[in-house]
């Protein structure tokens, strides 16, 4: 099976690749990563182009992990049908490795938050609304989007681990510690790609998200 998770790494890059608020930019004449934060995320693409930019962009890049993980559902679903969930999971995380990484952005990419959530969604729908309502009280208590983003990625962990001890996730027993390895890289590299943001909350500099301006430093 090793081959198919190279595949399914691989399809998950490719499409992870379409940056929807860098070409939903470009159709509007802007470069988005010219502006705010100097990222292609939802966020600075919400601050820069408005709330429907903002959205297209959310639901472009969730959209584009759960379609990576149906592909590699839908391919291997019959010959592997023990390990296709995990295939699944692997076809997520190589979206998010995409977007992160595009190799045509020189490899800068976003954060990877909204295809994160694509793959919650789409591996398993009852972690979600854990996720969004910490998410939510998170950014309207403190404002700061980047800690919201942080804890949800320790909240998926932690939710994934708890419902895969309890037999929830469809997963095999021999391969649920290598779903809970995949699950971790999902939330280290969530974590990682706002290290300078974790700088920025303990110091006390941190942006706070607002409709009203855009920041040149809270990327998403």
């Amino acid at each position: 099976m090793i081959a198919a998770r190279v595949i399914c790494i691989a399809i998950g890059y490719v499409l992870g690749m379409f940056q929807t608020g860098y070409l939903y930019g470009k159709l509007h004449h802007v470069d988005i990563r010219q502006h705010g934060s100097g990222n292609a995320g939802a966020t600075n693409t919400l601050r820069t182009l408005g709330v429907k930019a903002g959205l297209i962009t959310f639901f472009g890049d969730l959209g584009k992990a759960m379609l990576a993980m149906l592909i590699g559902w839908l391919l291997f679903c019959d010959k592997y049908p023990d390990g296709a969930r995990l295939l699944e999971l692997y076809a997520g995380f190589g979206a998010v490795l995409g977007h992160n990484f595009p190799f045509y952005l020189k490899f800068k990419g976003g954060k990877g938050i909204a295809c994160t959530a694509g793959v919650i969604l789409a591996f398993y729908p009852p972690m979600a609304p854990a996720c969004l309502l910490l998410f939510i009280v998170i950014v309207a208590v403190t404002r700061y989007v980047s800690l919201g983003s942080i804890l949800v990625m320790i909240c998926y962990f932690a939710q994934l681990v708890i419902f895969g001890q309890l037999g929830f996730l469809g997963v095999s027993k021999g391969l649920l510690l290598e779903v809970y390895i995949v699950g971790a890289l999902f939330s280290l590299m969530g974590i990682w790609r706002h290290r300078e943001n974790i700088k920025r909350l303990i110091a006390g500099t941190e942006n706070k998200f607002s409709m009203g301006k855009s920041s040149k430093t809270e990327k998403k």
